[in-house]
């Protein structure tokens, strides 16, 4: 039986590969796209989903656009620099030819969440801005949705936006807390395991031969991707695996050994957008969720490499 999914998601190149991949994965059924700020701006946002959607036929798909700003702490930066400032590489890919349905994404989520209770998976890949306006507006839906899987975090690790925080998480801290307080079913699958998964120029051009429409345009964008991870981290033309590390996850979560704790995120001071396991249970009563601590790196890998070259 397919897993009903819904991806929150900020494309972003890293995004784009993620989104392929569970559009091209038989176990899925992506039910709905919804946009956020993160890499780029919300309305670009909206629009690399949509173009997603139509790339390989998969227009019937719903796409809501959500948040263009945190919950509470000003927008510092995006991450045009990583993703290119249209999300794409800088290729500046023609214009998607279809729109955004009437709902915002908050409200998409709750509808959904009625209209398929038990079914569906959220599959956070950003910040979580639209999530906990999900929320906001419905509590019960922590009730209702089957489980959720978030693209974020860093708990053992050093974080990637500073010292201690993930740049989804650090985008909105605030959001973030609220989520992993909701007391659903949860699972983080942060830094901790998607800097162990990495693709190496070999294994891109192993995706690229395939020649279909999907890495095609992994192609294409990749490289200015590509220039942030050597600039900056000396990767050598590798990157990591991190959205695509998430429908990993939610495809085959056995690749993954995970660690129960409740987890707060700090939302001010040095440590803003820190996601801090409370590994002994010391804190204000927090349901635990599960934290991905380590990963069949070799298996993810595959299973990415499986669906988008088939």
């Amino acid at each position: 039986m397919q897993k009903k999914i819904i991806i929150d998601t900020d494309p972003g190149v890293d995004d784009t590969i993620a989104i392929t991949t569970a559009l091209r994965s038989p176990e899925l059924e992506v039910i709905g796209l919804t946009s956020v700020f993160g890499n780029v701006t919300g309305a670009v946002a909206a629009q690399n989903a949509l173009r997603l959607v139509e790339l390989e036929g998969n227009d019937h798909i719903p796409v809501a656009r959500g948040s263009s700003v945190p919950l509470i702490a000003p927008l510092e930066k995006l991450g045009t620099w990583v993703h290119g400032e249209d999300g794409m590489g800088n290729t500046n890919p023609p214009a998607p030819r279809g729109t955004v349905v009437d709902e915002s994404a908050a409200e998409f989520i709750v509808k959904m969440a009625h209209q398929f209770p038990g079914e569906i998976t959220l599959v956070p890949v950003g910040p979580l801005t639209n999530i906990a306006l999900a929320l906001r507006i419905d509590p019960e839906i922590a009730t209702l949705i089957h489980d959720v899987v978030i693209m974020g975090g860093a708990v053992t690790v050093p974080g990637n936006m500073t010292s201690v925080s993930e740049a989804n998480i650090y985008h909105d801290p605030h959001a973030a807390d609220i989520v992993m307080a909701a007391g659903w079913p949860l699972t983080i699958v942060g830094l901790d395991v998607t800097e162990k998964s990495v693709m190496s120029p070999d294994y891109h051009q192993s995706l690229f031969d395939a020649g279909n429409p999907a890495v095609k345009l992994i192609e294409r964008i990749l490289p200015c991707y590509q220039s942030y991870f050597d600039k900056f981290l000396a990767l050598n033309g590798h990157t990591y695996t991190h959205d695509p590390s998430a429908i990993s996850y939610v495809i085959n979560p056995e690749l993954f050994t995970t660690k129960e704790a409740p987890v707060f995120v700090a939302t001010e001071g040095r440590c803003f957008g820190q996601t801090a396991a409370d590994w002994r249970n010391q804190w204000e009563e927090r349901c635990p969720v599960k934290i991905c601590v380590d990963v069949d790196s070799d298996g993810v890998l595959a299973l990415i490499k499986d669906r988008l070259t088939k």
